[in-house]
């Protein structure tokens, strides 16, 4: 085996980022999955076991940020340009729908429901609120965007 095959190599995407961007990345990229399995459970249990639902638009919303954080999860833990853009994607729509559905469920809690975007992500501290802008100021930042190719 040659000698520079074994160096590090400082070409790569993930030798561009400094290690407080690398970090949140990392927790970006595992703090999405844990959301997704939780909302997906919580969307199952709604709309499979749970006796008595009569409203299927509480967990349908949330088996659909349930995708959109799986979607998102994929550009956090793949340094590509198509993965950037599905999770920008993903992130706009999920922060655009938190603030829809937080506001629906304030003015007409009976028709929304308890879903995970209902009051801005009360029932899961807010992370639905507070995740995905974090997600995308960190997806927008200089290195990050020349890590995935975005920008030379």
């Amino acid at each position: 085996m040659k000698q520079a095959d074994s160096a590090p190599n400082n070409n790569s995407p993930e030798a561009s980022l400094s290690t407080f961007t690398s970090v949140v990345g990392a927790i970006l990229a595992i703090s999405y999955p844990v959301l997704a399995i939780s909302t997906l459970a919580r969307a199952g249990y709604q709309l499979l076991l749970k006796e008595g639902v009569t409203n299927y638009l509480a967990p349908l919303l949330t088996a659909v940020a349930a995708v959109l954080y799986l979607l998102a999860t994929i550009g956090f833990a793949y340094r590509r340009r198509w993965s950037w853009r599905l999770s920008v994607t993903a992130l706009g729509l999920e922060t655009a729908f938190t603030f829809l559905v937080g506001t629906l469920s304030l003015l007409i809690p009976e028709v929304i429901g308890r879903t995970v975007w209902a009051r801005f992500g009360a029932d899961y501290a807010f992370f639905p609120l507070i995740q995905p802008i974090l997600g995308l100021i960190w997806l927008t930042r200089p290195e990050v965007l020349r890590a995935y190719g975005v920008r030379e």
